[in-house]
């Protein structure tokens, strides 16, 4: 099953679809737009259901195959939103709302996955129901916890579910995908340090937390040199360091410290967060200050089911002639809200080896993954579910 032919014959389309989506992003929950646009053309194109709303903005298509004989539902799910960044491509098509943009490519998932649509709304050459899933707020918003809230996945019975992410240094069209963990969770830290401030030129009247808090930040990297295990996967990040007075020659009063957390297994997720509030009370401590810490755990792992994976990847290398194996991702993917609720997969799909990577104001999605990816849902759907 190489790329199908209708997608080189809707790749214009699917194109033109992909650049509006570009020109007009929306950032977390305020996809209104781009749901609008969606419903609209999912309606066009002949869906026997489409339902807007679920997850605040969210949207669901269903289409049946010509049978039920499978007896499977099965979801595709695509993210809308964009990123609070200021485009720099330099395109024709470059973003028209200054402070947002499509810097993840998201535009591409969700004008593939309507390609997609498309196509199996025309031929239904499947046994089964399709659920096509357009996600808002990927982005830190956590829009597949709120689809899932609202319950997606119960009121039209998905049994399993599968995303994709273009991922630049791959070759365009290419695809990789591996089984158990894939993308890390994603915790945040809110950390405030009080001490005594005061004059800079008398120090021993002041308890200083600018010195307290450089502590601590040493410190805590000290949970992944000496706490875990060294074949584990953990990142400690401070982003972030505010004082209370930006004078030359004030002490501080209060620090505040932002930063995340991300790992790859829920045991030294566990022991981060017990690590970070202990090492951040006790240098407080030491010192004779305090430190407030409020650990918030973000999204989840985002684990790979086995057998869904390899069905994933046999698509994958039918299209491409091989899926290689992955790399570890320690950014994190909220999809993994959808992989706890059903068995599924998640597959990175080349967006080409040269260009900037995601979350960079001269990132842009390669329109040439279009047929690739397209194919790739299209593959699920009708070689999961077949019609016979």
């Amino acid at each position: 099953m190489p790329v199908k032919n209708r997608f080189a014959e809707l790749h214009d389309d699917i194109t033109a679809w992909r650049r509006d989506l570009h020109e007009h992003p929306e950032i977390l929950f305020e996809t209104h737009r781009t749901s609008a646009t969606v419903a609209e053309k999912l309606r066009a194109f002949g869906c026997d259901e489409v339902v807007e709303g679920i997850g605040r903005t969210g949207v669901v298509g269903v289409i049946k195959g010509k049978t039920q004989s499978s007896g499977k539902v099965i979801g595709l799910r695509a993210d809308m939103d964009a990123l609070p960044i200021h485009e720099q491509t330099g395109v024709e098509y470059a973003s028209k709302t200054p402070g947002a943009m499509h810097a993840c490519g998201h535009d591409g998932h969700t004008a593939m996955l309507l390609g997609a649509a498309r196509y199996l709304a025309e031929t239904r050459n499947f046994g089964g129901t399709c659920v096509v899933i357009f996600q808002p707020a990927e982005e830190g918003g956590g829009g597949g916890k709120e689809m899932c809230d609202d319950g997606m996945m119960e009121r039209w019975g998905i049994q399993e579910v599968y995303g994709m992410h273009n991922w630049p240094g791959m070759p365009t069209g290419s695809f990789g995908i591996r089984t158990g963990p894939f993308f890390a969770a994603t915790d945040l830290l809110d950390i405030e340090v009080e001490g005594l401030g005061g004059h800079a030129a008398k120090p021993q009247e002041t308890i200083d937390t600018t010195v307290v808090a450089a502590h601590i930040i040493t410190a805590l990297q000290t949970i992944a040199s000496r706490n875990a295990d060294p074949i584990g996967n953990i990142v400690v990040s401070i982003t972030s360091f505010e004082t209370s007075s930006k004078a030359f020659n004030v002490i501080p009063q209060k620090v505040q410290m932002y930063g995340t957390v991300r790992t790859l297994s829920n045991e030294l997720r566990d022991l981060a967060e017990k690590r970070v509030t202990e090492i951040c009370e006790g240098i407080a401590a030491t010192f004779g200050a305090t430190a407030r810490v409020n650990y918030k755990r973000n999204y989840p792992v985002m684990v790979n089911h086995p057998e869904q994976t390899e069905f994933a990847a046999e698509v994958a290398r039918k299209i491409s002639g091989q899926c290689d194996e992955a790399p570890l991702v320690m950014g994190g993917e909220d999809f993994a809200f959808m992989l706890e609720e059903r068995p599924g997969a998640y597959i990175l799909v080349g967006n080409g080896t040269e260009g900037a990577m995601v979350h960079h104001p001269l990132y842009n999605f390669n329109d040439e993954a279009i047929p690739a990816g397209c194919s790739w849902w299209a593959g699920i759907i009708e070689e999961r579910m077949p019609a016979g």
